[in-house]
């Protein structure tokens, strides 16, 4: 491997050649991959111009400081990687020049219904304070965001939507006003549930937003192994009446406890408040092997597990809850008000249930 700086743009590139060396032949169709390069970018430096020059394959590195910029990525396979806490972007300047700073976002990651942006990488850095969200992705494919703080946004902290197989993985999320990390099929108008083909929410630590992990109008995804406490509500599972309906979700392995904020309701929700894992207008959702404790509160969503008819008459439907223990929770711990058909309580490890007669008593 051998190793050289340039300089150029205004910003410092390192260029990580590798294959230089003596290579065997190449059988024929045998393609030649293209050396991949690492783009640094320091304080004072645009990271804008580094992403804009970057190929598939590349790494912009992200030097330790305070960048008060935002990012557009529209190349695909590309990796934007911080040092750690150290790397921190925040909220743009008012006369932000791109249109992802504009919107008052961080970072986007924007392709179009022609053309996917496919295995973009985010690692280990912080975005936060910004008007709107710290992540916002579009039409992508494998996004993969991993060691990502997320905090203090004026709406999600780390958002997508009209996307598939993305991996949002142990990534911290506070404060942000509304979801700490949000998944759905389209956020500007109303539709049936997309296949996120596989989406995975897991190893996360989110606090104090005001839902913890939504998702919205999708299917085929799975929220496993995170630690969800302080927030109004824990995790939501967001259905309506479009077709496909919301569903074929498996919400696994949390822990979800004490999501006692109180947040005002909206035109399509009540007031949240101590609200566990709820399921709204979902279908054949799974949820399992979760331990969701003391979540307290009086909005018609409050409650350890609550199963709710969406306000626009989406019902929920051979859902399962199984193997969960859940304790301390007010109203009840299981609350199942909805008039939907054959879901299954099936050994939940609880107290009280709304109606009575679905806990297996510790």
């Amino acid at each position: 491997m051998m190793k050289r700086q340039i300089t150029c743009l205004g910003w410092t590139t390192a260029l990580i050649v590798t294959g230089l060396g003596a290579a065997a032949p190449a059988d024929a169709g045998t393609v030649t991959k293209a050396a991949e390069r690492t783009l640094v970018v320091r304080p004072g430096q645009s990271i804008q111009k580094a992403v804009d020059a970057a190929r598939p394959g590349d790494t912009v590195l992200i030097r330790p400081g305070t960048y008060r910029q935002s990012v557009t990525v529209t190349t695909s396979g590309l990796t934007i990687r911080g040092s750690g806490a150290r790397t921190v972007l925040t909220g743009a300047a008012k006369r932000a020049a791109d249109a992802c700073g504009k919107a008052g976002n961080g970072i986007c990651v924007l392709g179009t219904s022609n053309r996917r942006i496919e295995n973009v990488r985010i690692r280990s850095l912080t975005l936060r304070d910004y008007k709107k969200n710290g992540l916002w992705a579009s039409h992508t494919d494998r996004l993969s965001v991993q060691r990502v703080s997320a905090r203090d946004n004026g709406q999600w902290g780390l958002a997508q939507e009209r996307s598939t197989r993305g991996d949002f993985r142990r990534n911290a999320a506070r404060d942000n006003k509304d979801a700490g990390i949000f998944i759905a099929n389209t956020v500007d108008r109303e539709g049936g549930a997309i296949d996120t083909q596989g989406a995975s929410i897991s190893r996360n630590r989110l606090s104090g937003n005001r839902i913890g992990v939504t998702v919205r109008r999708v299917r085929n995804l799975t929220v496993q192994r995170n630690i969800i406490n302080g927030n109004c509500g824990g995790v939501f599972v967001v259905g309506d009446e479009g077709n496909p309906p919301a569903g074929d979700l498996t919400v696994r392995h949390n822990v979800v406890e004490r999501n006692n904020k109180y947040c005002p309701g909206n035109t399509r929700l009540p007031y949240i408040q101590g609200s566990g894992i709820v399921l709204t207008g979902s279908e054949e959702t799974l949820v399992t092997r979760n331990v969701v404790r003391d979540n307290e509160g009086a909005s018609p969503l409050s409650g350890g597990i609550v199963l709710f008819k969406s306000f626009v008459g989406a019902r929920n439907q051979r859902n399962v809850i199984s193997y969960n223990v859940a304790l301390g929770n007010e109203p009840a711990d299981l609350v199942d008000q909805d008039p939907g058909t054959n879901n299954r309580f099936i050994r939940n490890v609880c107290r009280v249930s709304k109606p009575p007669g679905l806990c297996l008593q510790p």
